[in-house]
């Protein structure tokens, strides 16, 4: 069974027509930004609201669910900086919910409207807090298939719930988007060039998370220069490793993914710009993994041209994948 769904898979891939950007939109930085700033779907339900315990009793998790009427849950996990109000996560909930599933529109320890339920940080190794999510969805709705959907940060650590690393929970099926599964390296790539723009942002939006969630612990924000001494001087210590290069050796996802064992869908682009393609053409992959490159589509942008006009290419591929698993996994 496993074998036939990874070739429907392979079909699906085969049948999504590539992300043609339009003029105004060639590069992986305008891919990046336009992606991020074009208006998009966003859904109008209110749901509920649900906070997850997560390990520690006192650190909790913040997730809105929009009951469905499908035998299918959908749980969404959001970018560094991001929330569950992230055009992508809003746009991907829509695609969801107009095929009748459960949606899990989950925001990272204080992120959104999640701010001061944890004191603890959330990083891109954060496969246990994932998995205490999908854990809950399991419990509300057992007879149920579970499908997660990590976004940047987040495809990272699913990456790592897939293979079972730092978490034994999984989904059922997984699908991963511009995950840096190299943590050392995109850090890297974000002090050069364009992407200090988005070091930048990253590093100013970490410095209000930590003003909302852990203000005793902010020390003298001031000597944070960008994402990496952020890492080292907070992500690190206050996520219990050693150091930043402990955290980015151990957290990266780019090893394990030999060892993931349940289907998982990997897409990305090879213009993204601070997420290097060569990571994910050196890495090795179990069977149970359909890799799904990109020439052009940034990070989380993938604008494709429709005529004179664009369209999101991203919702229509993830709308595939998950058509083809449930059509796949329903099957005698």
């Amino acid at each position: 069974m496993n074998q036939t769904l990874i070739n429907s898979l392979n079909d699906a891939r085969k049948s999504i027509p590539p992300c043609l950007p339009p003029l105004w939109a060639q590069t992986g930085h305008l891919q990046t930004i336009l992606g991020h700033l074009l208006p998009s779907k966003k859904i109008t339900e209110s749901g509920i609201h649900i906070n997850v315990t997560l390990e520690k009793e006192t650190e909790r998790i913040h997730s809105t669910y929009l009951k469905g009427s499908s035998n299918t849950v959908v749980y969404l996990f959001h970018g560094l900086g991001g929330t569950s109000e992230a055009s992508y996560m809003q746009r991907t909930a829509v695609a969801a919910r107009l095929l009748g599933h459960h949606v899990f529109l989950n925001n990272h320890r204080g992120c959104g409207i999640g701010a001061g339920l944890a004191t603890e940080p959330y990083h891109s190794g954060r496969a246990d807090d994932l998995s205490r999510v999908i854990e809950y969805g399991r419990k509300l709705l057992p007879d149920h298939q579970h499908i997660a959907i990590g976004f940047s940060l987040s495809a990272n650590a699913l990456l790592l719930l897939a293979a079972k690393v730092r978490a034994q929970v999984q989904p059922d099926f997984a699908i991963a988007v511009n995950g840096p599964i190299n943590l050392d390296r995109a850090s890297q790539n974000l002090q050069h060039g364009l992407n200090k723009i988005y070091d930048k942002r990253f590093t100013r939006e970490l410095e209000n998370y930590m003003k909302r969630n852990s203000p005793e612990n902010m020390g003298d924000f001031s000597l944070v220069k960008d994402l990496r001494d952020f890492d080292e001087r907070y992500t690190a210590p206050l996520g219990g490793f050693k150091d930043r290069a402990d955290y980015y050796a151990t957290c990266s996802a780019k090893q394990y993914l030999s060892q993931i064992n349940i289907p998982t869908v990997i897409i990305t682009s090879e213009d993204d710009p601070f997420v290097a393609i060569e990571d994910y053409l050196e890495a090795s992959y179990s069977p149970m993994t359909l890799l799904h490159m990109e020439k052009h589509g940034g990070h989380m942008g993938y604008l494709t041209k429709k005529g004179l006009a664009h369209e999101r290419w991203l919702d229509k591929a993830l709308e595939t994948y998950l058509r083809t698993y449930l059509g796949q996994s329903s099957s005698p």
